[in-house]
């Protein structure tokens, strides 16, 4: 980060492109073959869109996969996939996103596949991203994932099913660290949704278990937002209900949604950054298609560094630009940039 102050940055997830959503509705048309060359098309898209727009840190905007977390049920053996929502029409919400029946021992014996993305993305980039951009994996924690599962009289509640999960994302965190990926989000928005009404220590712990084979590793950074299926949020929009106690993640960098809760919580990030860790700072709302101007994200930043100094902020959309139109995210991201830009230019950076 000494290197590379003000850095810019994604969560993971980014849009799909139109002919990708097309070709979605009908998967049992394609081939194996087929489908492989749909998804490295999708991140070749995802990486150029993110590399023109001079980002530091890139990703292959989980173009494999459906949404940032529901596609990682197809890896796991012991549940029956569920087939309807419980709820089609009206405005939308995450009622309308049904869970999965556990019916077995809960097992990955093929892993969870995100290794894979990851090699992907080091061919794609190879051949398009600046040498100096840094490649970002991300994978949801064990948490979030037991949020689309029913419990069972083997796992009673959702703490037993994290449990059972946590193993499998430390092992494909394991191999993602061995196959040279220097730089991991972890994904825990359930999280920040729900620690207004858990204890929030808990929470700690598990994440700290999850991740702690990879600790010293590499890069480790933590997502926390509130939600964002169909643009919409489901948390408590209180960050502060979650410091001090996850001040004690062993992580190097947080992300903290800021521009949806307009920078009011903004002072968090001199706690953040006192202890240790870097904040990276949601100064893009993916929630809305007003498009921030490289001099409101400039503006932005500014506030940001009367809480913290530039070699501990890192900059990044609220949240993953899946559900923001690719024409919005590609002009949000270009702005962010440059914001970005006009700051270190100013510092002398």
């Amino acid at each position: 980060m000494e290197s590379c102050p003000l850095r810019t940055s994604v969560i993971g997830s980014y849009p799909f492109p139109a002919w990708l959503e097309l070709a979605a509705r009908h998967l049992n048309e394609f081939g194996s073959a087929d489908l492989a060359e749909l998804q490295e098309d999708a991140a070749v898209t995802a990486v150029r869109d993110q590399v023109a727009a001079g980002l530091d840190v890139i990703t292959d905007g989980e173009q494999g996969r459906l949404d940032f977390n529901l596609s990682f049920y197809g890896y796991l053996e012991g549940i029956a996939l569920e087939s309807s929502p419980p709820r089609r029409w009206g405005p939308p919400a995450h009622d309308q996103r049904g869970k999965h029946e556990v019916i077995g021992e809960l097992r990955a014996p093929r892993g969870l596949g995100v290794v894979e993305e990851f090699q992907r993305l080091q061919r794609v980039a190879a051949d398009i991203a600046p040498s100096s951009t840094t490649l970002k994996a991300s994978i949801p924690g064990p948490y979030t994932l037991s949020g689309r599962m029913l419990t069972s009289q083997r796992y009673p509640d959702r703490y037993a099913l994290t449990e059972a999960l946590l193993p499998f994302v430390r092992d494909e965190l394991v191999k993602l660290v061995d196959a040279g990926c220097q730089e991991v989000c972890v994904d825990e928005p359930s999280m920040s949704c729900y620690a207004h009404q858990e204890d929030p220590r808990k929470f700690v712990d598990i994440f700290n278990r999850t991740i702690e084979p990879i600790v010293g590793r590499t890069r480790v950074c933590m997502h926390m937002c509130f939600g964002n299926y169909k643009g919409r949020s489901i948390g408590s929009k209180r960050p502060e209900c979650m410091f001090p106690h996850f001040l004690e993640l062993k992580v190097n960098e947080m992300h903290l949604e800021m521009a949806t809760l307009a920078f009011v919580p903004l002072p968090l990030i001199q706690q953040i950054a006192e202890a240790g860790i870097d904040a990276a700072v949601g100064v893009i709302d993916v929630k809305s298609y007003y498009i921030e101007t490289p001099a409101e994200i400039a503006a932005r930043i500014h506030e940001c560094l009367k809480y913290a100094p530039p070699e501990r902020l890192v900059f990044a959309p609220d949240c993953g630009l899946s559900q923001t139109a690719r024409w919005a995210a590609r002009q949000k991201l270009a702005n962010m940039v440059a914001g970005a830009k006009i700051v270190r230019k100013e510092l002398g950076l």
